[in-house]
């Protein structure tokens, strides 16, 4: 179902709160659990069909009823969203959404037909960033099957598009009487995107940037202070770097801190680890260097046990309007059990951050685990809990 543009208590809030995420990945196993499923043969060495991935979800952590409906896969996150009523709501969407098979030779190919795409209102999400190493996977015709089934959706895309003018072109959420949420995304090699997917002015592909560097930086910082009004917040959504591993690239930070310096960017959300990584406060802007998994079908795939890719967040911004200050960060923990978000244990909630704590500790970083559940930021010049 959709979700009413402008909730009571939304109105009533001073601070504009945006609900961010990391990877968002509803193929494959996912994709066949719902009602109207693709055809499941795959070109992996891994596995040849999706229903592999259903059956060891299904070993793991036990069956799974078939069909699920739309609202399925978001689980208690629906609770978190109506109790929390974000102002507007921006995911990584890692899927795409066609049934061409055209695919990508590449080894793993997420698709989601565009009939179970509906599952995204369910969830009331406004944008979808695009820009990642997956949503070519079936072709440029899966591209702008993708592209239209967000238009039927009401959903608007960032960071791909039929040509460069379209990809570069942020995503804009209206925030009636408070201003504009504009969102931009990009790739970078670096996390898997292949250079032969870059928008062209006459191709369709995704916002990739070549490098992270100071003539990068620029670029991007021109475009954003030649697009923004007065009252807009800035978004950066960046799909960077490896999927495994703690490590904060210093050409990462030096980037975030150019485009927050150079254009006041509210937010840079980083994604593509496949865990969550450090948090930073710089100038009161939040840097999230990588938001982890928020949805996949990876359940009962071996290694990397160490990190517990399992466990997602959901990330709750409060921003000042018009400064785009970070008023206040909460972070609600998941964990990921038979294609659905679920409670986690209070052992798993502790593990976040106790993780998160020590490795934004060297960015003057730390969060607390309060007794309802949630992480909150805590850095000197204090946030409040």
């Amino acid at each position: 179902m959709a979700r009413s543009a402008a909730p009571p208590l939304a109105q009533q809030r001073q601070t504009i709160r945006l609900f961010l995420c990391g990877d968002v990945m509803l193929g494959r196993g996912i994709d066949q659990v719902l009602s109207h499923p693709c055809n499941p043969s795959l070109h992996e060495d891994y596995v040849g069909s999706a229903l592999d991935y259903v059956r060891l979800a299904e070993t793991a952590n036990g069956p799974i009823a078939r069909p699920v409906d739309n609202a399925y896969v978001w689980g208690a996150a629906l609770e978190e969203l109506a109790q929390t009523q974000p102002d507007a709501r921006i995911i990584n969407l890692e899927t795409s959404l066609t049934r061409s098979e055209d695919y990508e030779p590449k080894g793993i190919n997420y698709r989601m037909s565009p009939e179970n795409a509906d599952c995204l209102r369910d969830a009331g999400i406004d944008c979808c960033v695009l820009a990642n190493n997956h949503v070519l996977d079936w072709g440029r015709a899966g591209l702008l099957e993708t592209l239209a089934t967000l238009q039927r959706l009401r959903i608007k895309p960032a960071g791909a598009g039929r040509n460069l003018d379209e990809a570069a072109a942020p995503a804009i959420v209206p925030i009636p009487g408070r201003g504009r949420v504009v969102v931009y995304s990009f790739a970078l090699p670096t996390s898997g995107t292949s250079r032969g997917w870059a928008a062209m002015p006459d191709r369709a592909g995704v916002n990739l940037l070549p490098d992270l560097s100071e003539a990068t930086a620029s670029r991007v910082i021109d475009r954003v202070v030649h697009d923004r009004q007065p009252d807009d917040l800035i978004v950066v959504s960046i799909h960077w770097g490896p999927n495994w591993g703690y490590c904060i690239a210093e050409d990462q930070r030096r980037f975030a801190y150019r485009l927050i310096d150079g254009a006041n960017v509210a937010i840079v959300h980083g994604h593509s680890s496949h865990h969550p990584k450090a948090i930073e406060r710089y100038r009161d802007r939040l840097i999230l260097y990588g938001c982890g998994d928020f949805l996949n079908d990876y359940e009962g795939i071996r290694g990397y046990e160490e990190f517990r890719g399992d466990l997602a967040i959901m990330y709750l911004a409060d921003l000042e309007p018009g400064s785009g200050a970070l008023a206040r960060l909460d972070m609600v923990p998941f964990r990921v059990q038979r294609f659905r978000l679920v409670r986690p244990l209070a052992a798993d909630v502790a593990w976040l951050c106790e993780t998160l704590s020590r490795e934004s500790a060297t960015l003057n970083t730390q969060l607390m685990m309060r007794a309802d559940g949630r992480l909150s930021l805590q850095t000197k010049g204090a946030l409040s809990a």
